[in-house]
């Protein structure tokens, strides 16, 4: 015999395999921007800052998304972000 079948060799179907599920968990907890009207960025926005979660910075006109660390100058790109910062937790098994 000459040696395998390079045609038999599945060593990388493996990772094929993973590289196609870790994308679609990947789209499945994506937050699109569009999904976030300004009534909507503007209520999460006064909710994260009763709770604590967001400290608005009125000297640079920024919102401060604590747990994060994160600094944003608009509601959306706040409320946007934290919607994704919670499913990424969320897909983790992580307590907010």
């Amino acid at each position: 015999m000459s040696g395998p079948d390079p045609h038999d060799d599945t060593s990388a179907d493996h990772e094929q395999f993973e590289k196609k599920l870790l994308a679609q968990d990947r789209d499945a907890a994506s937050v699109d921007a569009a999904d976030v009207d300004d009534a909507t960025a503007q209520h999460l926005a006064s909710e994260l800052v009763d709770a604590d979660v967001v400290t608005p910075v009125p000297a640079g006109r920024l919102l401060v998304h604590e747990p994060s660390g994160e600094a944003f100058d608009s509601i959306t790109q706040l409320a946007v972000f934290h919607r994704g910062w919670t499913a990424g937790r969320d897909a983790d098994g992580e307590d907010e």
